[in-house]
């Protein structure tokens, strides 16, 4: 291999995950067309190879030696990809996010095996975001799940105790008025919820540079979910007993999610103009910083 470009060295250690982890790998792209809640791993593959075809420009040969980090990644993803087939009585989800978990690893030793230390930072977002392949394993995504139920429940309440409207909250259980509802499952918004959450971040790494600032736009993604799950409570509600009650069960409410999401993403992208706009700015400032300070050391 020592005698292979890179990139081709790189290309046949990913083949060789692929013709070892096929089941794995299958299992988890059924998983993401199967349920809603996975729906958002079918764009991670594109959008990290997208970002890093993007830059091909700049990936060169190992400028340091990476053999030595670059194969103990490699060695820890056949440990958790041994551990994971090896279980015995262990849950299949469990088996599989350890399995992908290898397999991710796998390819970000890979790459560092085959690019070097100083390429994986530079490719360090796209690398990482790979780890969302993983699936969640279903404990702890029906905490997650209760816990977008709780939040969109609150955040429904909040809104009609604003406009005057007599509401009760226990738990996910809501009563306004004419109408009793639950937060189901279902009406969490989990999978919209994933997918700001990811969009989020791919648009924080493209648009701002500073980390806090990227920080801030994902965490903001959370809570901006969670209220834009309630505000769709709280129109379907409002429209079901103020106009029609075919809206409780209409199309708003089983295929309107797009709409609520798109709102969610306009304030999404409002605040990363904000940020950005702050960051130019800034850099603007300190470039006119510099002259005057000059000239008066000059002086």
């Amino acid at each position: 291999m020592t005698r292979l470009s890179p990139s081709r060295q790189f290309a046949l250690l990913c083949a060789a995950s692929l013709v070892i982890g096929w089941q794995p790998l299958l299992s988890t792209f059924t998983l993401a067309l199967r349920a809603n809640e996975y729906t958002h791993m079918l764009l991670i593959v594109p959008i990290s190879a997208a970002l890093i075809f993007s830059e091909r420009a700049v990936l060169k040969p190992a400028l340091g030696p990476a053999v030595g980090l670059g194969s103990a990644l490699l060695v820890m993803a056949i440990l958790i990809g041994g551990y994971a087939r090896w279980m015995v009585g262990s849950p299949s989800d469990t088996q599989l996010a350890l399995s992908m978990l290898a397999i991710v690893i796998w390819w970000i030793g890979s790459f560092v095996l085959c690019f070097g230390v100083g390429m994986a930072r530079l490719f360090l977002f796209p690398l990482c975001f790979l780890f969302w392949l993983v699936p969640i394993p279903a404990p702890a995504l029906s905490k997650i799940i209760a816990f977008w139920q709780q939040g969109s429940a609150t955040s429904a309440s909040m809104l009609f105790s604003a406009l005057g409207i007599p509401v009760t909250q226990d738990g996910i259980m809501i009563s306004i008025p004419g109408l009793n509802l639950e937060v189901a499952q279902e009406c969490s918004s989990v999978r919209s919820s994933l997918m700001l959450i990811v969009t989020s971040m791919v648009l924080a790494h493209l648009f701002l540079r500073s980390f806090w600032r990227k920080a801030a736009v994902v965490l903001a993604a959370i809570p901006l979910s969670i209220a834009k799950n309630g505000f769709r409570i709280f129109t379907i509600a409002m429209l079901g007993t103020r106009v029609d009650r075919g809206f409780l069960h209409g199309n708003l409410h089983r295929h309107g999610g797009i709409l609520f999401f798109l709102l969610a993403l306009f304030v999404l992208l409002s605040l990363l103009w904000l940020l950005n706009r702050g960051e130019n700015r800034s850099k603007n400032y300190s470039h006119q910083e510099k002259p005057t300070s000059i000239g008066q050391r000059i002086g």
